[in-house]
């Protein structure tokens, strides 16, 4: 065999049976919570368009928590601050776990979802950028809204249209997905902090290093560790950053592996595993469809008033970065990896499928919504003229997403079958065998 030929590596290939059942476990459960999300956005625009308006306004707009503490916010804030504090927690220990013992590990393998990611968040907010340019009133703060990914409603698309998708393939976007999450948690941190207090910031690293301190040490007592935590996003909320970047700082601090005095990395899975288990049903199921319950409903009235919101050229930027620019940016990088690294796609794949899964990445709901909310201000006449867009664009590119999987579905059913064959019986599938 010819030296370049065994160079070449493939793009999407299968990892390991224990990794691809950890990975199929979480798609699953991010699966029911993209449904709830789903419900929970569609109650709020029916309520909120409804001759009952006024209450869903009412109770969004519902002030509770101590003043004295700086923490007597609306409802929708401590959804928007406190709930998706618990959603970055859980993306932040995937995010670790696949750095310290998953697929970003190796350099190689990390190459395709981090380009693809980057690029992904690159072209759509160039796209709204020119779209935007001299617009004035501020917006051009809401270059970053098409640049997120929403993993659970992507997962609810494809729990309905793309049920036999090759395990690689969904590997793929649920990496992708923790990627653009950091991104955008690195973005809201640096270029959504108007007024920074340094003190307030300073003083949450003490109940951080207390967290720290205590799952090192792995206990796993949530009336120990539920103070320090709290303690530490009343803290950076209180410094001007926002609220939802405490959680990514405290998963950073949750050990992946166990240490030798707890067996070692073979005695089973470290504390990270144990926390996104007990949490991700509470984000997915709780924080991710209550925050969407309490952002989504916007008052469209009627069609002038849906034709009023889709032609300002703000709402123009943001369909466009998330029906073109994301996937755009997405096809685009992964393949220019696949250039650069000599790298062909897994055996029975196409261009198409990663097209496919670049619109699906174009379903930008729950951090495009609070991004939305701190460009333009809860409430504001643009931030309900960017709701209706990212409704219409993550709409459109699920349509979109779903014509293209529904077209490969006899492709995708093959290969699903051929990950079940077990001929050997010993419980992991042979395809699945070193």
């Amino acid at each position: 065999m010819p030296a370049a030929d065994r160079r070449r590596t493939n793009l999407f290939a299968r990892r390991s049976w224990g990794e691809t059942s950890r990975v199929a476990a979480i798609l699953r459960r991010e699966t029911v919570g993209g449904a709830l999300l789903l419900l929970g956005a569609l109650v709020a625009l029916i309520w909120s368009n409804s001759p009952w308006s006024g209450g869903y306004q009412a109770l969004r707009d519902s002030t509770v928590g101590p003043a004295a503490w700086h923490l007597d916010l609306s409802v929708a804030t401590w959804a928007a601050d406190g709930l998706l504090a618990v959603f970055f927690f859980v993306a932040g220990l995937e995010l670790k776990r696949e750095f310290v013992a998953g697929d970003l590990r190796d350099p190689r393998r990390a190459a395709v979802p981090v380009a693809a990611a980057l690029g992904g968040v690159i072209v759509p907010a160039v796209l709204y950028v020119v779209i935007t340019a001299g617009v004035g009133d501020g917006a051009g703060r809401g270059w970053a809204v098409p640049t997120a990914t929403d993993i659970a409603f992507a997962l609810a698309v494809l729990a309905v249209v793309g049920r036999f998708l090759p395990s690689a393939l969904r590997t793929f976007l649920l990496t992708l997905a923790v990627v653009d999450d950091l991104i955008a948690i690195m973005i809201i941190a640096v270029f959504y902090t108007a007024d920074l207090s340094v003190v307030p910031l300073l003083g949450a690293l003490l109940p951080l290093a207390g967290f720290a301190v205590l799952v090192q040490r792995r206990v796993r007592s949530w009336w120990l560790l539920l103070p320090f935590a709290a303690l530490t996003w009343v803290l950076v909320h209180e410094s001007g950053v926002h609220a939802t970047v405490a959680g990514v700082l405290l998963a950073f601090t949750v050990p992946v592996a166990r240490g030798a005095a707890a067996g070692g990395p073979d005695a089973g899975p470290g504390l990270a595993a144990h926390f996104e288990h007990r949490i991700r049903p509470i984000s997915a199921g709780i924080a991710v469809p209550v925050f969407a319950f309490l952002s989504a409903g916007v008052t469209v009235g009627g069609l002038a008033g849906l034709a009023t919101a889709l032609t300002d050229r703000v709402a123009v930027g943001i369909v466009v970065g998330l029906v073109v620019g994301k996937p755009v940016g997405i096809l685009a990088a992964t393949w220019l990896v696949s250039r650069f690294t000599r790298a062909d796609l897994d055996e029975g794949l196409t261009w198409l499928d990663v097209l496919g899964l670049a619109l699906l990445g174009g379903i930008g709901f729950t951090v495009s919504l609070l991004i939305g909310e701190l460009a333009f201000g809860l409430g504001s006449a643009r931030d309900d003229h960017a709701k209706v867009a990212v409704l219409a664009g993550s709409l459109l590119s699920a349509l979109l997403a779903s014509v293209i999987l529904r077209a490969r579905s006899r492709v995708y059913r093959r290969v699903h079958e051929a990950e079940r064959v077990d001929l050997d019986r010993d419980g992991v599938p042979d395809v699945f065998q070193p």
